[in-house]
């Protein structure tokens, strides 16, 4: 079956370039020119993700983002910005994008970050069945901190945390490599799995991001540790903390 991606873009050129490009990679693909209708066809129809723009009439990408994740729907979200305000790109990432790309951007780049995207998706969907199937389920426990990787769940204090599929692939990784420093490119490269440079600067986003779900205070956290000139290290916390 066809994987079906929704266009959320109000300038008729860019519809159409994606469009075609996106059809001629075998997806199957739906429109909406405003952020309503945009809101409208993610919550009433099934789509594998969204590719959204930032700048639309009648609700913005960031509104449309937002009020997706707030109602728990989790599907993954490609954020286009005409916009060089690098707060608008990280306003992005924070409300539950999973990347974002600038225009005027190219459509062969756009396919192939959409199908990384859609890869380990679908690995992680592939993985929760298997276990189901063999009725066995690993755990990785720290601190208050419980994560079932194969049933993409993950609980603090006994509560279950709202992920997005990027922030829980990036808890997965750094919970399996408890203890070890490990870089931002290290981080990009194994977890957004591009063929191409990307922006360091998502996996800080994203580290914040997690921060707020799983550290009581996070100017002092005792998780996800900032190595200063290295990168990140996610570790037991001490009983002290």
């Amino acid at each position: 079956m066809k994987k079906k991606i929704l266009i959320v873009d109000d300038e008729q050129s860019i519809v159409t370039l994606l469009q075609y490009n996106l059809a001629q990679a075998g997806f199957d693909v739906g429109i909406a020119m405003d952020g309503e209708k945009g809101l409208e066809m993610a919550v009433g129809e099934q789509f594998d993700m969204i590719v959204l723009d930032l700048m639309l009439p009648k609700m913005d990408g960031i509104e449309v983002c937002k009020e997706l994740r707030q109602r728990k729907i989790n599907t993954p979200i490609l954020m286009l910005t005409a916009k060089d305000d690098e707060f608008d790109k990280v306003l992005g990432l924070e409300l539950g994008a999973d990347d974002y790309m600038t225009k005027p951007f190219s459509p062969r780049e756009v396919v192939a970050r959409v199908k990384a995207i859609l890869r380990r998706t679908q690995l992680l969907a592939e993985k929760v069945i298997a276990v189901k199937e063999e009725d066995k389920t690993e755990k990785i426990i720290i601190g208050e901190i419980k994560i079932l990787p194969e049933h993409y769940e993950a609980y603090y204090s006994n509560e279950r945390i709202e992920l997005t599929p990027k922030e829980f692939e990036l808890l997965v990784y750094l919970s399996k490599n408890k203890g070890r420093v490990l870089t931002r490119d290290q981080l990009l490269s194994a977890v957004w799995n591009y063929d191409f440079a990307g922006d360091t600067r998502i996996v800080d986003v994203h580290i914040s991001h997690l921060r707020e779900k799983i550290e009581k205070d996070t100017k002092k956290p005792t998780y996800i540790k900032t190595i200063r000139g290295l990168g990140y290290k996610l570790e037991e916390p001490k009983i002290d903390e």
